[in-house]
């Protein structure tokens, strides 16, 4: 098989596996994560649901952490939210990062995707862009007896926890937000818009693909200037 239909071949399967043909190369000293659809977990979506697996982006994270030629990482946000344990834990492993991150929601970055923009060191969201606020879910069988609401009051406590931890939002004002009942429709929560999202604290400034990109510079630099 010739050198052009290897690419070819490699170009379909990115497109299948990621949505994208062109996946950064290793050697690139910015890499790109988008974070995409529904965050999926420990269960598999419908092929009709477009999501990003954590199996996927943990061995990137992984890879960009171990490579020296990386020097930093632009995490790209347009997401409803998904499974809370494999969306924390990714948040929790770009928190963990020793290289430069920077995130911008352009769409949505709703319920854990909120702890997934305030993870990188410097956040941005579009103007239009939206973030919803909200407790915890949890879909299936639920059986009602205190274990089950003392395990979602320390799942909800891990998620407030790492927001306040990597934003400027105080703790009270979040959970005011969370609890909020005239904002959604038969729903607790709150919807932020573009500037909002910066108001409240959970998002450092309003900007775009450029603004990020200047930022992630900055921070490379900085890092650089301190070694």
């Amino acid at each position: 098989m010739c050198e052009k239909d290897d690419k070819k071949g490699q170009e379909r399967e990115n497109l299948k596996e990621f949505g994208n043909q062109n996946i950064p190369n290793s050697i690139d000293r910015i890499q790109i994560l988008p974070i995409i659809g529904q965050i999926e977990g420990h269960m598999v979506l419908t092929p009709q649901t477009k999501s990003t697996k954590y199996e996927h982006v943990i061995p990137q994270l992984i890879a960009i952490e171990n490579n020296k030629k990386v020097e930093g990482l632009l995490i790209v946000l347009n997401t409803v939210g998904g499974d809370v344990e494999a969306g924390l834990a990714i948040a929790e492993m770009i928190r963990s990062l020793s290289k430069p991150t920077v995130s911008l929601v352009i769409g949505g970055g709703h319920s854990i995707g909120v702890p997934l923009a305030t993870s990188a060191d410097y956040s941005f969201i579009s103007p239009s862009a939206t973030m919803i606020v909200h407790p915890i879910r949890m879909n299936g069988l639920i059986i009602g007896v205190p274990q089950t609401f003392e395990y979602f009051r320390k799942m909800q406590d891990r998620i407030t926890d790492f927001i306040v931890r990597t934003s400027k939002i105080k703790e009270e004002a979040l959970k005011k937000l969370m609890s909020q009942t005239d904002d959604l429709l038969n729903d607790m929560g709150t919807i932020l818009i573009g500037k909002q999202a910066v108001a409240e604290g959970l998002i450092d400034e309003v900007g775009g693909i450029s603004a990020a990109l200047t930022k992630l510079e900055v921070l490379i630099k900085q890092k650089s200037d301190n070694e």
